[in-house]
């Protein structure tokens, strides 16, 4: 089971598989299967609230298949049991940066100070490149 605030994911949603670990580690990596592929259907879950869905899906992450479903590997560390809460403890952070609703945006206007600051700004660098131009010497 996987707490996330006030939601909670019950083991019958979540598919584990365990495969062996890429890259180096000599014998133990042929041999034993530590690595965990975590899969949590997003778009299926009776667990998940329907505006932290949307806001799943709606993110733009590779991780996430067309299907609405988050797959996250976990291979770093060197035993099951240890990718495996690696694994859960992603899956949580991953759910609740979508808890809460972003702030929208009010959209501002520039004040005339600084609206004046830059077009002075502007004109004191022409002026300067101006100075710079070839004058005629006659």
């Amino acid at each position: 089971m996987v707490r996330i605030g006030n939601i909670v994911i019950p083991e019958s949603e979540l598919v584990e598989r365990f495969v062996r670990s890429a890259g180096p580690g000599g014998q133990n990596v042929n041999k034993v299967s530590t690595a965990v592929e975590l899969r949590f259907d997003i778009a299926q879950s009776p667990s998940l609230p329907e505006p932290v869905r949307a806001r799943l899906l709606a993110r733009r992450d590779r991780r996430i298949t067309a299907d609405g479903v988050l797959v996250i590997n976990a291979q770093t560390l060197r035993t099951q049991d240890r990718n495996r809460e690696d694994a859960r403890e992603r899956l949580a952070a991953f759910i609740s940066q979508s808890l809460h609703a972003p702030k929208k945006r009010i959209p501002t206007r520039p004040t005339r100070g600084s609206k004046e600051r830059r077009l002075t700004g502007k004109r004191e660098r022409g002026t300067l490149k101006q100075g710079r131009s070839r004058t005629d010497w006659d």
